[in-house]
């Protein structure tokens, strides 16, 4: 024993000697680092790391013997040693608040623009006191406003000179730009000096010239003040929300568009493109949507949609301008909802035509812009297809058109958009078609219905099988539905939507060639035998084209069938109605298995065994 231990034991010590060895290696490289390169000073705010539990600091680990060779470091994972930081827990001492206001003249910053924003209510107050008590006339108030508003910001272009004004520059500039556009708002709409057109004009200058100053020091600031001044003034001058306040705010929101296109600021686009859809929005709310109102409606959705994609040319997929765009299409749509029914038709088909333009662009917009424009051409579209039909053709035109958007996904870019359009419209016919059309009630008893109820629910009830089965077919094509044994709910889903409208068809066409109990009966019989002949199929194209979804739909629709004989046809159906469903469907599930079994063998025994695809 002690021979066969010895190897043993001198092996054992030879490893540990080597392991020590390492460690000393290990130790040195660590040191060497540490002389190249001295830790930095903690960072405000920051604490060592901690070491891993039992390994020594590097001064207290052992050293290497003097001219003991160094081996080349291989890759490792990085150790924490006292020259690494990593940031406090959240709930660490950070600045406090007199630190950050003192921080790169954020005081001076914050003073100043609140000076600015109570300066510019100070106006607005002075104009409707002025007015309420007569001072001066109409013409020296808004003339005395304008020269205000110009001295503003010829002081604030003034201290712009010097570095130390800047900050109180840019917040005169804002202030004075401010007032001349409400000098113009007073002037076209209080007072009727200007007419609209020549009142549009001016306030184009004023906001051109107040963005021509940002773009000019280069203020993002600045021009988002001028626009958000603007915007919050403008309604209290004009006495609440107006088509002509609407349309102020859009001659706004285009005088950013060189801003937007150059420099592409988010706040700007943001401040420019908010206040019209929200003014025009209550406009419509409050006029119950006359057509001013409706036509303002229009323009805001035109002018926000066209300067999204502007904006989206230079900063592509920004949530907020992907925000915008799909909001720009509200107020025409909401104001929709108001007009009588050829009219709300035609301002929803207005939307909807250039947005599913842009969707068949495809490639040629940035990003995900495309997709949010088919979203929104889609609810234009579903609105304009439920305001216009109603009764029978409602669940007819939802589903054609659920169909026709799952074959157009097919073809287009933005598929999954298509498909979960067809998803949607298809949900919502089929809701309609169980609510009015095709009704379980028809299904599970006999009553009397009229030729005409039950020709549209033969109709509807192809719509919804063809509807299923294209889908299904579209999802396998463009890979979206994972297979059934990952992910079975869509694959029921769709079988459940096929087998309802396949009975539903059968039944309704027995009823109208028999309209009466016989005919009901006939059809039930005819629903359980074609679900068995189509389980045969499918058992069969399996086989030979080895596919696993045809064979498990098969056995699915087998199991089907029986429940259907077992659970509804044996309790339902009497005479020659049940025994024909039972001998029916027992041969032809006679026939399957046989068959079933014999390619099953062939398959099996044939020299090339064929690999399952999945599909």
């Amino acid at each position: 024993m002690s021979t066969q231990a010895d190897p043993l034991l001198r092996l054992a010590g030879e490893i540990d000697e080597l392991g020590r060895r390492l460690t000393r290696v290990g130790a040195e490289l660590r040191d060497l680092r540490a002389d190249q390169a001295a830790p930095a000073p903690n960072p405000p705010g920051w604490q060592a790391a901690p070491l891993p539990p039992g390994q020594p600091f590097p001064q207290d680990q052992p050293q290497p013997p003097q001219g003991f060779p160094l081996a080349q470091p291989g890759p490792q994972a990085p150790t924490p040693t006292m020259g690494q930081w990593q940031p406090m827990a959240p709930g660490g001492a950070g600045p406090s608040l007199v630190e950050r206001l003192g921080r790169e003249g954020a005081g001076s910053r914050l003073l100043a623009w609140v000076g600015a924003a109570v300066t510019l209510l100070g106006i607005v107050l002075l104009l409707v006191l002025a007015v309420q008590r007569g001072w001066l006339g109409p013409l020296p108030r808004v003339l005395g406003g304008a020269a205000f508003g110009l001295a503003l910001v010829g002081t604030g272009m003034w201290l712009h000179r010097s570095p130390s004004g800047r900050t109180g520059a840019l917040a005169l500039a804002a202030t004075g730009i401010a007032t001349l556009y409400l000098a113009v708002v007073a002037a076209t709409t209080l007072y009727g000096f200007l007419p609209t057109a020549l009142g549009l004009g001016f306030g184009l200058a004023v906001a051109v010239g107040g963005l021509w100053l940002a773009a000019r020091w280069d203020s993002e600031t600045l021009g988002a003040a001028v626009v958000v001044g603007c915007a919050v003034c403008a309604p209290m001058i004009t006495r609440g929300f107006t088509p002509e306040l609407v349309t102020f705010l859009l001659a706004v929101q285009v005088a950013t568009a060189p801003a937007q296109a150059r420099r592409g600021w988010t706040a700007v686009a943001i401040s420019a493109g908010v206040p019209p859809l929200f003014a025009s929005v209550v406009c419509t709310a409050l006029t119950q949507g006359d057509w001013p109102a409706t036509f303002t409606a229009l323009g805001a959705g035109a002018v926000g949609i066209a300067l999204a994609l502007v904006q989206l040319r230079r900063r592509v997929d920004e949530p907020a301008v992907l925000a915008l765009l799909a909001a720009a299409a509200a107020p025409a749509l909401f104001a929709a909802l108001f007009l009588a029914k050829p009219s709300s038709v035609l301002v929803a088909g207005g939307v909807a035509v250039p947005l599913l333009g842009l969707w068949a662009a495809g490639r040629l917009l940035p990003g995900h812009a495309g997709d949010v424009a088919a979203a929104v051409g889609l609810v234009a579209v579903l609105e304009a297809t439920l305001t216009w039909f109603d009764g029978r053709a409602v669940a007819t035109v939802l589903l054609g058109e659920a169909i026709a958007l799952a074959l157009v996904a097919l073809w287009t870019t933005g598929r999954r958009v298509g498909l979960a359009g067809a998803i949607g419209f298809g949900a919502i016919g089929c809701g309609f078609a169980l609510a009015r059309d095709l009704p379980p009630a028809l299904l599970l008893r006999f009553d009397t219905h009229s030729p005409a109820d039950l020709a549209g629910g033969a109709v509807v009830a192809v719509l919804i099988l063809g509807f299923a089965i294209t889908l299904a077919w579209v999802a396998v094509r463009l890979g979206v539905f994972p297979a059934p044994s990952k992910n079975l709910a869509p694959w029921v889903a769709a079988g459940v939507a096929a087998l309802y409208g396949a009975a539903g068809a059968l039944l309704c066409c027995a009823l109208l060639l028999l309209p009466d109990r016989t005919g009901f009966l006939a059809g039930h019989a005819a629903v359980t035998v074609s679900w068995a002949v189509a389980a045969l199929v499918l058992l069969i194209r399996g086989i030979r084209r080895v596919t696993v979804a045809a064979q498990m739909t098969g056995l699915v629709l087998v199991g089907a069938a029986v429940l259907k004989l077992v659970l509804f046809d044996l309790a339902t159906l009497d005479g020659m109605a049940r025994v024909t469903a039972f001998l029916g469907a027992g041969l032809i599930l006679l026939a399957a298995g046989t068959r079933y079994a014999r390619l099953v063998t062939t398959r099996q025994d044939s020299a090339e065994p064929a690999g399952v695809r999945q599909k």
